[in-house]
């Protein structure tokens, strides 16, 4: 298994921040495309694969795992049902989502995975109560839901995620027997995000923040140029940073709002998203004034860099306004 941003891999597992998340985006755009294109090929050709041959619904092993998750997630919205035979609420849920991913004929495809059968799955994605469901896209992890829900609020979710698949990467699936789906834009990788890419290749950290500020200007809504700004602002705080000086420093003083910014900052760079959140989060009822507004503004930059879908951006949310209110 590759290493690169646009593989799911361990450290990605465990939480760590993608901090190229947006150039992978864009590639995994340019291979989808280059995807789309062989599979018309093969349909001129009148090569194009059956539906015996890409199941909509199918049991992922950790042997099966990178060729029917990782691998499939550069074509489509792979959805991944975490289940066990002794889960009763896994028996309502599951079969709705096959139903659904029937019903949506290739848009997306639904992996279930037996926790009992596969530990290490369960233990890489943070499995902590079944029924789970996340999804990988182009080899990254989309926290979904966790526990039963009903068709209707599973419909809007699986909804969401084909519109992020084809948005942010250029994904839209393939109908019923391989074709290429019809349906929804086809999104090839953004040209006005080419010059912060190239920007992070040189490692000019600078360079990327003022390219994404510039697609800002004029597309103040661009959800990848915000993304990437609020991950290369990130980078370019940490860069200088002594780790062992911070954590020092943050450690003697919990009111010193500087150095509790800083380890936050280091701490959700090491993936420990939930601590840096905390830890901003503790500060925010610890202070006043300007050094409240300060760590909460902070706390609002990281969670665009996890994102406001994720659900430790959204846990976190609440116990800020708990402090707050």
């Amino acid at each position: 298994m590759q290493s690169r941003n646009s593989r799911l891999n361990s450290s990605a597992l465990r939480g760590a921040v993608d901090l190229a998340a947006v150039k992978a985006a864009g590639e995994a755009a340019q291979k989808a495309e280059q995807t789309r294109a062989e599979r018309a090929r093969q349909a001129a050709a009148g090569e194009a694969p059956t539906l015996a041959d890409y199941p909509l619904v199918l049991d992922v092993t950790e042997d099966t795992f990178e060729s029917e998750v990782v691998q499939r997630s550069a074509e489509v919205p792979v959805v991944v049902d975490f289940w066990a035979e002794w889960c009763g609420p896994c028996k309502q849920l599951s079969p709705i989502l096959e139903r659904l991913a029937e019903e949506y004929a290739g848009r997306i495809v639904l992996a279930k995975i037996d926790v009992d059968a596969n530990p290490l799955i369960a233990q890489q994605f943070g499995i902590q109560g079944i029924p789970a469901v996340m999804a990988v896209v182009a080899g990254q992890l989309v926290p979904l839901f966790q526990g039963a829900e009903n068709e209707s609020n599973v419909r809007k979710v699986l909804d969401q995620l084909i519109a992020v698949a084809e948005q942010r990467f250029g994904i839209v699936g393939g109908a019923a027997g391989g074709a290429p789906a019809e349906a929804g834009p086809r999104v090839s990788a953004d040209p006005a995000l080419e010059a912060a890419h190239e920007a992070l290749d040189r490692g000019d950290l600078g360079g990327a923040v003022q390219a994404y500020q510039n697609v800002l200007s004029d597309r103040p809504g661009h959800v990848e140029a915000k993304l990437g700004l609020a991950q290369a602002q990130l980078l370019q705080r940490v860069e200088q940073l002594d780790p062992q000086q911070v954590r020092t420093d943050a450690a003697a003083d919990p009111k010193d709002v500087p150095a509790q910014l800083r380890a936050a900052d280091l701490d959700l760079v090491g993936g420990h998203v939930e601590d840096a959140f905390a830890r901003l989060v503790d500060t925010v009822a610890k202070t006043f004034g300007d050094d409240r507004d300060a760590a909460r503004l902070r706390l609002l930059e990281l969670f665009e860099v996890i994102g406001p879908e994720d659900p430790r951006t959204m846990a976190a949310r609440q116990a800020l306004a708990r402090v707050l209110f």
